[in-house]
């Protein structure tokens, strides 16, 4: 086919954000990857709010491993650069094809794109970097410099519960990414800790993605043909949406079966199998299979989270689960402060992860501390309408009539404090 993509030799690395300079292994991988000891790197400070100090960072840290790096003048901050020119300039396109590795910083990551594909147009300076790419470079981003990864990208869109609410538009909440993942795999990061994986199904089912990966701060992904591995301090989500359904009649945004797959360092998932190979730690450790008639699940309580997008909810839920007597468990999410006269403010989501014929888990205490592998739960996310104010001033309950009969249950006054 004449349009057929041409083979990429290079590695792609989303990192969720919040990168500590302390990261061994994600950043002596980087350099690693890159050819080690006298790698070349250009960092673009492109995103930050502060490019300079942003890129100066990320080049110091670099150059304590062994690389050879250098920050490049590109970014809108810098009011002094002509943006237009400096895409074009031969001299810094010259130094991004002689690197071996490209590093994006963290801050807002429409400024990258808009900078090196500007009205969604190509510039020279893009071009060296897929080149290196392609030719088995590294092309690596932090946070802002992660969500330009695949083809489209969330551009602007704080708010995790709007998105489920559908509140979410091409060209503000939402946009064009660099696309270095390829155009079948969708990123998001600060995944775990901000929840966005309630803002990642709705916008994959929106644009057709089948497979989306969320990874979360201080943790990296490296992605290269068919195989992601995880590194790092926390966890990635996997998102599988090719047997999920949804019910157009219930006028909200729902889904029916999405597969979840959550993985930790040394982990590794195959792309086109769909399927987690968990670290050497986790396979000496101990598996959680419910099928199995060996499984001494540690868990016996049924747990329900009042808010599923809270800090690492639904890999700690996941993790609860595969070691649970439980089938599954269920949490709300909601807007706990709407805004006034917002007439979707009673809509909430109920979220119900569940086990299936193929789930299963692996965990491991050689780092001290449990660490868990959790592969093919499932999960189906329903609108709910939780009446508004969700809770009252407590009146005290009223003693029966006289003697000893039941107190009756407590009344919710209609004047009490609502949560606006």
């Amino acid at each position: 086919m004449a349009d057929a993509e041409p083979v990429i030799r290079g590695y792609a690395v989303p990192i969720g954000g919040a990168l500590k300079a302390d990261n061994e292994e994600v950043w002596q991988r980087i350099v690693q990857l890159a050819g080690g000891k006298g790698a070349r790197f250009v960092v673009f400070g492109t995103a930050s709010e502060d490019p300079e100090a942003s890129a100066k960072q990320v080049v110091d840290l670099l150059q304590r491993r062994g690389a050879v790096a250098e920050a490049l003048p590109v970014a809108p901050k810098f009011l002094w650069v002509d943006l237009n020119k400096v895409v074009r300039d031969p001299a810094l396109i010259a130094k991004v094809k002689a690197a071996k590795g490209i590093f994006f910083t963290g801050g807002v990551q429409e400024r990258i794109v808009d900078v090196l594909q500007p009205g969604g147009q190509s510039t020279p300076m893009l071009e060296a970097i897929w080149d290196v790419y392609r030719k088995g470079g590294v092309v690596a981003g932090t946070s802002a410099g992660a969500a330009i990864m695949s083809t489209i990208m969330f551009r602007d869109a704080p708010s995790v519960i709007n998105v489920l609410k559908g509140r979410f538009a091409d060209g503000k909440q939402v946009d064009r990414g660099l696309g270095f993942v390829g155009p079948h795999l969708f990123v998001d990061q600060h995944f775990l800790k901000r929840g966005r994986f309630g803002r990642m199904i709705p916008l994959m089912m929106a644009k057709g993605y089948k497979i989306g990966l969320g990874v979360d701060e201080n943790t990296a992904a490296i992605i290269r043909g068919d195989e992601i591995e995880v590194i790092g301090d926390r966890g990635a989500l996997i998102v599988d949406l090719n047997e999920a359904k949804t019910d157009a009649t219930l006028g909200a945004f729902n889904v029916q079966g999405a597969r979840l797959s959550y993985l930790e360092h040394g982990d590794r998932y195959h792309l086109r199998a769909r399927s987690t190979t968990p670290s050497a730690p986790k396979l000496r450790g101990d598996l959680h299979d419910a099928e199995s008639p060996s499984f001494k699940p540690y868990y016996t309580d049924d747990v329900f989270s009042l808010d599923m997008l809270g800090d690492s909810t639904i890999s700690n839920s996941m993790a609860r689960l595969i070691d649970s007597v439980r089938k599954e468990t269920k949490g709300l999410a909601f807007d706990v402060l709407p805004r006034a006269n917002d007439p979707l403010a009673e809509l909430g989501f109920l979220f119900r992860i569940y086990k299936g014929s193929d789930s299963m888990g692996w965990s491991t205490e050689e780092f001290g501390g449990e660490q868990f592998t959790v592969t093919n739960l499932y999960l189906d996310i329903s609108p709910v309408r939780l009446p508004m104010p969700l809770y009252g001033g407590w009146t005290g309950p009223s003693t029966a009539a006289g003697q000893g009969g039941e107190a009756s249950p407590p009344a919710l006054t209609a004047s009490s404090p609502s949560g606006q």
